[in-house]
């Protein structure tokens, strides 16, 4: 395999994250500089050392309830620093380092922070308890003229449809499903800063109150509010880098109709980042010590599974079943810091990606996989799918 494709060209060299909490005290603005400091420190660099700035997504304010990522000049100005790139990201590539490591790659900064910072805890408790995400001036066009008739405002009743066809076409049970949110609870038990860390049985999910049939409470993640910052820098710098991981391959395909109520097959997504991921490395799957597969719902965490080939489409819910396969000492640990459903929602793959990083490192404490060289993430559930392959340096 050639070593010309641009993420070659980049490492992830620092990830910090603030507080996380079902509800913080902090603001937005507060929690993402915590975060963004912490992470330059990992990096074992200052201040001083970064040019580059970007937020995802991007938008200046917050966009929606609980999006709290403040604006790019404020944090620039709070942080006193030159930079000599910057980006509002969009979800486009689904992959908050895709930006960032195409500016270091091409010379046009050395160290970018890329930031995300939620309060969507908080919002849902400003709100009376009611779902925080979501259009706050719904008009009934675009998508919205399908969804609004009918109340699908909220994620989970727009994906609750494909979770039914999944289980209908390919005979899964919530039995089977329940193994992925009970294991990892387990594995939030051994992570402080998770937002639940209390046990978790098959018998609990299956007794949980309905959302949206065929998902339940525990099959949803927990809103939290915390931020979550990434420093990616040019791989000419390692020399200067506390213990940077390499980005082996990453990719973010479209491979359909850019709309939930469209896709044409609801029984499988993310299948084409995983293939132009795959194609930009010589590992296979079976090569991958960690994965950290994003969880927004217990579904999409199948849909990665099956789409980064770690089994058969269709098999998905065999595979998790029992837990053993997908439990710390397992074949392929899974979200092995609780993952959305039990350690909080960062969103965008933030928590995963930085979970990555600590356990290719040897840093992620009792839930450390040993040996862990290789890790997958998969980001977003939908038709903004992102695919990544991060490895030891």
């Amino acid at each position: 395999m050639g070593t010309d494709f641009f993420e070659r060209r980049a490492v992830i060299s620092g990830v910090g994250q603030s507080a996380i909490g079902r509800r913080l005290d902090r603001s937005g603005f507060q929690l993402t500089l915590d975060a963004i400091l912490a992470a330059v420190e990992d990096a074992g660099l200052t201040v001083a050392d970064v040019d580059g700035l970007a937020m995802f997504p991007g938008g200046g304010a917050a966009n929606l309830p609980g999006y709290a990522n403040g604006n790019l000049y404020e944090v620039q100005d709070a942080l006193g620093i030159t930079t000599t790139w910057r980006q509002g990201i969009n979800e486009g590539m689904a992959l908050p380092f895709y930006g960032p490591a195409m500016a270091v790659a091409t010379g046009q900064a050395r160290h970018v922070v890329v930031w995300r910072t939620v309060k969507e805890g908080s919002a849902a408790r400003n709100a009376g308890g009611r779902p925080a995400y979501g259009s706050t001036k719904p008009v009934a066009e675009g998508p919205l003229a399908w969804l609004l008739p009918v109340g699908m405002l909220s994620p989970v009743c727009q994906v609750a449809p494909y979770a039914a066809r999944y289980m209908h076409e390919y005979k899964a049970t919530r039995e089977q499903l329940a193994w992925i949110p009970v294991t990892q609870r387990a594995h939030a038990a051994l992570n402080p800063d998770a937002v639940y860390r209390g046990p978790l049985s098959v018998e609990d999910y299956l007794g949980s109150r309905m959302i949206s049939t065929p998902m339940c409470l525990y099959d949803c993640d927990v809103p939290a509010d915390g931020a979550t910052a990434i420093v990616v820098s040019a791989a000419e710098t390692v020399p200067d880098l506390r213990s940077p991981v390499r980005i082996e391959a990453a990719a973010g395909v479209v491979e359909g109709r850019p709309s939930w109520e469209q896709w044409e097959d609801m029984g499988r997504v993310g299948h084409g980042a995983a293939r132009a991921m795959w194609a930009r490395t010589d590992l296979s799957p079976g090569d991958v010590d960690v994965a950290q597969l994003y969880d927004g719902f217990t579904i999409e965490v199948v849909w990665w599974l099956e789409a980064l080939g770690f089994c058969r489409v269709g098999e998905a819910a065999a595979f998790v079943e029992g837990g053993a396969r997908i439990s710390l000492d397992g074949e392929l640990p899974l979200n092995t810091w609780g993952g959305q459903l039990s350690g909080g929602r960062l969103h965008a793959a933030f928590g995963h990606t930085a979970e990555a990083v600590r356990q290719i490192r040897g840093e992620a404490g009792d839930r450390q996989v040993r040996g862990a060289e290789v890790a997958a993430i998969g980001n977003v559930g939908g038709f903004e799918a992102g695919a990544a392959l991060l490895a030891r340096w």
